[in-house]
């Protein structure tokens, strides 16, 4: 088994675009997405609509999924600027993603932990940034679950972990923002320095699962401009630059 892994790929189509042809030029069996797809001020419908014509790939919701449907709930401008951009059928594709998904019997897809889509798998909040989670946070996170392969994202880091249980988490960095400001509850940044688009590649050989993680160039200053222009500079500098 050979797949493709997308995540956070916040309406940045140009960046996913650049990752599609890539990982076609490799080869893959399937490709999954896990969510947190359009949120931001790029272009979130037409990478919904991108995203929907890809009836192949296994699409996960994320916790901006969530936040864009629930026009009650709390969110922020990337969330409200979503929404004012998808229409109905948009909105409706959106309903129908699921937070996790059941690969395999050894393959189980999340995007954050499997229990919650706001909690970072692999990494933890100390003071204004992540550090490395350690052995025992990633075990209570995993809340039990033992499949051989757990894939994740949320936190926009590429970072391939081994447990102690040996288990394989996999989490391919975002496709479209390379690093961002989080106002709270624990204000934090996140940053990857480099501009480039994101995705990784797991397979299932004779000696069990290899991760590999991929950096693509695309044009992001196309995409920093538009956040430019839409008034959100943190976005412009994340996407010129890598840093927040």
């Amino acid at each position: 088994m050979r797949l493709a892994v997308v995540s956070d790929i916040h309406g940045n189509l140009p960046a996913l675009e650049a990752v599609v042809a890539d990982l076609r030029r490799r080869g893959a069996d399937a490709v999954v997405n896990l969510g947190d797809s359009l949120s931001g001020p790029l272009l979130p419908r037409e990478t919904a609509q991108f995203l929907m014509a890809q009836t192949d790939w296994i699409h996960l919701a994320g916790n901006h999924e969530r936040q864009i449907l629930d026009e009650r709930g709390a969110c922020g401008r990337s969330d409200i600027y979503a929404r004012t951009q998808l229409g109905d059928s948009e909105r409706a594709w959106i309903a129908t993603l699921a937070p996790n998904h059941r690969i395999a019997e050894d393959v189980f897809a999340c995007h954050a932990t499997p229990t919650t889509d706001m909690v970072y798998l692999l990494e933890t909040i100390e003071s204004t940034h992540l550090r490395v989670a350690t052995s025992d946070e990633i075990e209570a996170r995993l809340e039990g679950e033992a499949a051989a392969l757990v894939l994740c994202g949320h936190s926009h880091t590429p970072r391939s972990v081994r447990t102690a249980r040996s288990q394989w988490i996999v989490n391919p960095g975002s496709v479209g923002l390379p690093g961002f400001l989080a106002c709270g509850p624990t204000p934090h940044r996140v940053q990857n320095a480099s501009p480039d688009a994101r995705y990784a590649i797991v397979e299932r050989g004779e000696t069990g699962w290899s991760a590999s993680l991929i950096s693509v160039p695309y044009d992001h200053r196309s995409m920093a401009d538009l956040a430019g222009r839409r008034g959100r500079p943190e976005w412009q500098r994340a996407l010129a630059t890598g840093y927040v």
